[in-house]
This record gives structure tokens, sequence and C-alpha cells, in this order.
């Protein structure tokens, strides 16, 4: 007998239930390694607050409309003026199997670079509701305050996906990976507790560039 599935949330409900639970989670992704792969700052970009029009979203070059709004942001923005550029993690709740053939398709390996797009508003904004510390003065790249949106190319993107069980467990048992894609359980996301479990820490320590050596040189 095939057992069903039987949501008990609604496809947009789930996705806003996910946001919900990713803005408890801090600034700098739980789990992150600390390496001097990654010297710059982290900044939650998606979701913000519930009141807040412009975040930050990924785009191709020359292409000004279609874009693309994770469901979870999060950029490790470069510390040297002169060579700048952001990593991101980005998480996807996919509510279906056709949810994630899309969504894996818009991070799909490209000779083409995503551009990460911080709007003026964002980068003016507070970092969190108990620290006023203005976002832009965190970005080591920036010496005053921006007029104009903070472009960066993207050099390492992390994507992680957010399966429902049974979809989780078959393409657990059953297909592979891309190097840059990690999977967890819906339910790991929709978990109030979430950013301080043990395995999605030890997850998301190994979305890092660091976590590909053996040892780092310096």
């Amino acid at each position: 007998m095939i057992q069903i599935d039987r949501p008990e949330l609604t496809y947009r409900s789930l996705d806003d239930l996910v946001r919900r639970r990713l803005r408890q989670w801090p600034q700098r992704p739980p789990g992150a390694l600390d390496t001097p792969k990654q010297r710059g700052v982290w900044l939650r970009a998606r979701p913000g607050e519930p009141d807040a029009s412009l975040q930050p979203y990924l785009r191709l070059p020359g292409s000004q409309r279609l874009r693309t709004m994770p469901d979870g942001l999060w950029l490790h923005v470069s510390p040297d003026p002169a060579d700048a550029y952001c990593d991101i993690l980005c998480i996807e709740a996919c509510s279906t199997l056709q949810n994630l053939l899309d969504k894996r398709s818009r991070f799909a390996p490209s000779t083409i670079s995503l551009l990460a797009v911080c709007p003026v508003p964002w980068l003016l904004d507070a970092v969190a509701a108990h620290d006023a510390t203005p976002r832009w003065k965190l970005i080591r790249l920036l010496k005053q305050e921006p007029t104009a949106p903070l472009v960066l190319p993207v050099r390492d993107v992390r994507v992680l996906y957010g399966l429902k069980k049974r979809q989780y467990e078959g393409f657990a048992r059953t297909q592979m990976p891309q190097a840059h894609e990690y999977f967890c359980p819906m339910e790991a996301l929709t978990d109030e507790e979430g950013a301080s479990n043990p395995a999605m820490r030890a997850l998301i320590s190994r979305a890092s560039g660091a976590a590909n050596f053996m040892a780092l040189p310096w």
C-alpha cells in the first residue's frame, strides 16, 4: 500500500513558516566555519523583516528582470576593496519535486557569474532589532555611506534544499547531489530551534570551501 503524505500546510504557508524560522537564524550561518578562506563578514540577506520591501537578490549579468530570490540567503562579503566579491549560502524550501528541479536549475554550474545585488535601503538599515549598526558599516568594502546598490560577483555558491520527508528519503536513496548542493528534511527548517540543531550546524560546516582541503597552508 502506498502511503501518501498529507501536507498540513499549503505550499505558500509552508514557505512563510520556513521564512519565519530563518529570520531567527543569526547573521553568520549556524555552524559556518571560521577559516582563512573567508575573512570577510557574514550577513543574513534574506529573509528580511516582514515589512522590508527591498532585500538583496541574485541575477545574471545584463538581466535586470529575471531575479532569483531564495527563501534564505547569506552573504559573505570580501574584506578587500581591490578584490570585491561575495560567497553565498542559499536555503530553498521545496514543496514538490518539480519545485526542486526548478530551483536546482537556477544554481546549476555555469561559465557566467551570478551577481548579488544589495539595495541601498538594505545597506543603510540596521543589522538587527537589537543592533542599530547600519549594515554598510560592517562591510569593509565600503568606506562611506552608499548612494548606489552594491553589486558583487559571486565567487562561491552553496545551496541547502529542504525537502518533505518522503521526497528527502527518496532523493537520498537514489540521487547524487552536485558539489555545491546540500539537503535536509523540511522539518529541520521549520524547527524553532533549527539554528542550534547539531546536525544542521554540522551540515552547514561542510558547506564551506575550507572543507574541501586536507589542511589550509595559512
